[in-house]
């Protein structure tokens, strides 16, 4: 049997409108996105852990809007980013960042017309702002969190993860992955990410027993089960 070839693919993440599912832990952030350009004040903030969606949404709105994306630990008080009379999006990643920069960009948008959306793992009016103006600023805006998944979501989101891999996984797999993985978008997303990787290193497809085996070396707090993989031994094709 010739030997069979292994190909590194780059991921190709879907993060169209259509590809975000909507659950009861997200779904104000999705109104508030679809809401654009009818919202109450230029700001709009999302914040949640890790990988729920946030970069997805702010996908979405600059699909939308044109608007342009920028870590605020890059922001420069000395040269603005362009177009802010369309929209920006400032993704805070708990780095420090220039106060004085933000301000100015924040007061630009305002004065151009623009829109702005801040990203983050919490509530703008919680950021460590030394700079009164910002912070009043920032507590001032609307602020909407985007909690973690359940089952149905979850589930989903792997799915789309593996999807977004180019790997066929079998119902059964994400079954099984559902009553060990913890129940975030982040922890989806290393456990996707670390099948792939393995099932390419070794020639083996994902099946339940590799799910085990990443699972297993990551700690999972459940002995692995794998009565359910009835072609466990059939894991190289």
């Amino acid at each position: 049997m010739a030997a069979q070839l292994t190909f590194d693919l780059p991921v190709r993440t879907a993060r169209g409108r259509e590809d975000f599912f909507v659950a009861p832990c997200n779904v104000e952030a999705v109104e508030w996105i679809d809401r654009w350009p009818n919202w109450s004040s230029h700001v709009l903030a999302i914040y949640g852990p890790p990988a729920c969606g946030k970069t997805h949404l702010a996908h979405v709105w600059r699909t939308r809007t044109g608007a342009s994306t920028i870590s605020a630990a890059k922001l420069d008080r000395d040269r603005l980013p362009p177009g802010l009379s369309v929209g920006l999006v400032v993704e805070h990643d708990g780095q420090p960042f220039d106060e004085v920069a933000l301000l100015h960009v924040h007061n630009s948008i305002a004065q151009a017309g623009g829109s702005l959306l801040l990203t983050g793992e919490t509530p703008p009016a919680r950021w460590p702002v030394s700079l009164p103006d910002l912070r009043s600023r920032l507590r001032a805006a609307t602020a909407v969190g985007v909690g973690r998944p359940d089952d149905e979501l979850l589930a989903a989101v792997l799915a789309k993860l593996f999807a977004d891999r180019q790997l066929a996984v079998a119902p059964e797999v994400i079954a099984f992955m559902m009553t060990r993985l913890e129940r975030s978008f982040d922890a989806a997303q290393r456990c996707v990410a670390q099948l792939d990787a393995l099932a390419l290193e070794t020639g083996r497809r994902v099946s339940v027993r590799l799910a085990s085996e990443v699972l297993g070396a990551a700690g999972a707090d459940n002995p692995p089960d794998l009565s359910v993989d009835a072609d466990a031994d059939q894991d190289k094709e």
